[in-house]
């Protein structure tokens, strides 16, 4: 059994994707702009993580933009027939790298489109509609217009399913009213855990939890705590940081970046990282001094 086994299922759509995934956001250049600074090392990493049996790849056509998107299909393509990509709309990308709001039926229409091609595929099993209020974090807002352009979509056929991402709880239940949302991506880690409650109400209508930054992200995670809770363990804190959020809750299904298929490896085998009752509790404390 590979680490990715053992961190377990859960359904995402259709599919029962393994709970540790693959983001392939940092395969794009510094800022998630223009290429990567090794190709080869980026389309290593892609056949990598498949042949280590993750069957759930994130990704996003803003992502480069349509870096991340090319690549997947070059490394990919024909795809297993067990794998999940999940792309997300709803943004694109300034000349100067700036993240934009890309809401329009127009853009969003567009969007689909691209994602469509540059992955070679003819429908997107998952797309995530990305809110953009705030680009820092969930900002309240309806978002019935441009979920209802993106279920549009899904009615011709070019989308299997819908999620959300940097949303709050009253745009999931405004969404809901509109299709049927099948996950929801917003940030969540050991140290940012404003949707502690979201996650259990989640959970309770089975549907599955995807926290970006799940190591931080820019900012990576830094406490004593984790670190001291790592060398007891024999552990790396990020191998930490994952297998809380893997114990955390089972609808959570974790998307961690890498450029490098040494990291990759490095965080698959955090599946195989049990945490004690007692350390659970010692992590807590991660949080409350955040």
């Amino acid at each position: 059994m590979s680490s990715v086994d053992k961190s377990g299922t859960y359904k995402l759509g259709d599919r029962s994707v393994y709970r540790l995934g693959y983001g392939a956001m940092q395969l794009a250049g510094k800022g998630v702009f223009g290429p990567p600074k090794d190709h080869d090392a980026a389309i290593s990493v892609l056949r990598e993580a498949v042949a280590q049996g993750v069957n759930h790849i994130d990704t996003s056509d803003f992502y480069g933009p349509h870096v991340t998107n090319k690549l997947i299909r070059e490394a990919l393509a024909p795809y297993p027939d067990d794998l999940t990509i999940v792309t997300k709309i709803g943004a694109r990308r300034g000349s100067d790298a700036s993240w934009l709001p890309a809401y329009s039926p127009k853009e969003l229409t567009q969007a689909v489109h691209d994602n469509l091609s540059n992955l070679g595929l003819d429908a997107i099993e998952v797309v995530n509609l990305r809110i953009m209020f705030d680009a820092h974090g969930p900002a309240e807002g309806s978002i019935e217009a441009p979920l209802t352009a993106l279920a549009e979509l899904q009615r011709k056929g070019l989308v299997r399913h819908i999620g959300l991402s940097n949303v709050t709880r009253a745009q999931i239940a405004e969404g809901r009213k509109i299709c049927d949302i099948v996950c929801v991506q917003n940030q969540y880690n050991l140290a940012h855990r404003d949707d502690d409650a979201l996650i259990d109400e989640l959970a309770r209508d089975g549907i599955a939890y995807v926290p970006f930054f799940p190591l931080g992200g820019f900012s990576p995670l830094q406490s004593s705590t984790l670190s001291g809770v790592a060398e007891r363990l024999g552990a790396t804190p990020m191998h930490v940081a994952l297998a809380w959020l893997l114990q955390r809750s089972p609808n959570i299904l974790l998307i961690p970046g890498t450029s490098s298929v040494e990291h990759l490896r490095e965080n698959l085998a955090a599946a195989e990282l049990e945490l004690s009752g007692d350390v659970l509790r010692e992590l807590e404390g991660v949080a409350k001094a955040a």
